[in-house]
Order: C-alpha cells, then structure tokens, then sequence
C-alpha cells in the first residue's frame, strides 16, 4: 500500500483536531517543565494550516502540502516548536519531492529526513528528553517495519506505537536540551511535552493512512 496527497491533507487535517483536543494536557505537561504553553503553540499552527488547505487547489503530492504547512508553523508557533517542527516538515517535504504515491521505502525516507531536520535545528539527541525521544523510535520501528515488507500503512503505525513508547520513556530522564535542562533532577518523572505532541501527531498519520 502507498499513501498520497489525500492521506498528507488528512494526516493534516487529523493533528489540527488532535493537537486542538489535546491543548489543554500538552499545556499541563510543558507547564511542569516549560513554559506552558506547547498546546497553544501547537493549536495555533495547526489551526492556521486550514484555511490554507481550502484554497489549496493545484496540490497533487504530500510535499507541496507539508511545505505550506512548514511555513505556516515556522511562521505562527511561538516557542522552540515552531522552528522544529517547521523545519522538520520542510526536510520531509524534500525528501518526497515530486513524488505523487508514497511506498513504503517514501515513507521510511520521510519520516527519518523529518527526525534529522529536528536534530540539525535543535542540536539534540536520543535521551536528552525532547521531542527526538519519540521520533528516533519511530524512525527505527518504520525501518523494521519496511525490512519486513510492511505497506506505507503498517510502517506508520509502527511508528506511531514506537513514538508513544519513546514520548513515556521520557518520562525518567533528566532533561539536557531547553527550558527543561534548567530543572536537572526535578525534571524526572514529567514527561515530554514534544515528545508527546509527536507521539500525536505520528498517530495522525497512520490514523490518516487507515481511512
């Protein structure tokens, strides 16, 4: 199975909903160790994507839609999100430059340029209790999934599970990167909240895939 623009604007259109339900939890967990305000951030450059993808009318591949919704994060998310998650997006939306149907080994290519995005802006890695704590699992799980054989859909869901893992694995850490690093010890035992917001989002995405 292969995915394709109507699963990038679903995929979109899925995290603005989620992103918007999950505002208040998302603003709960990076109030403990934040600033607060990572599901406004969030709910705002999800919901400022929308009316964009209404007068979208000439997209015909997921990047030409996952470079407008880069723009718009880049250019509405307060906080450290927007440029991450703008920039993520963008390196995704290179990845698949062009490309109209999305295989399984797209996919894969995807969702790793996404996580290395994230890692040239934001200078983190694997442990130091952000965001990349969820996406490095899921980009390992969809690789597994593809050496398998798994389809476009199964490798997303893979990802997704192993994002949920990653976003409850932060939860012990001590947090080396942002605002949270300022807590040392006292950071252990919150969790993630980008991670958590990846966690969703990736869930969007094979949600999207699914229907």
């Amino acid at each position: 199975m292969s995915v394709d623009v109507a699963w990038a604007e679903a995929w979109i259109r899925t995290s603005a909903r989620v992103l918007s339900e999950h505002r208040a939890r998302l603003n709960t967990l990076d109030r403990e160790i934040g600033d607060g305000d990572h599901g406004e951030n969030m709910d705002r450059g999800f919901q400022a994507i929308l009316p964009k993808l209404d007068g979208l009318t000439d997209a015909t591949t997921p990047a030409d839609l996952l470079k407008v919704l880069a723009s718009t994060l880049i250019s509405t998310v307060g906080g450290a999100a927007g440029p991450l998650y703008g920039t993520a997006y963008l390196k995704a939306a290179g990845a698949v430059s062009g490309t109209a149907e999305l295989d399984g080994d797209a996919v894969v290519a995807l969702l790793t340029a996404g996580r290395d995005g994230i890692v040239l802006r934001g200078k983190a890695e694997s442990g130091d209790k952000t965001m990349i704590d969820a996406w490095t699992p899921a980009v390992d799980a969809a690789a597994v999934a593809l050496a398998a054989g798994a389809g476009a859909d199964q490798i997303l869901a893979a990802a997704a599970d192993a994002a949920e893992a990653g976003a409850v694995a932060t939860e012990p850490l001590v947090a080396r990167k942002g605002r949270a690093s300022y807590l040392g010890e006292r950071a252990i035992g919150h969790r993630d909240p980008g991670a958590e917001s990846t966690a969703l989002i990736l869930r969007c995405a094979a949600d999207a895939a699914q229907s």
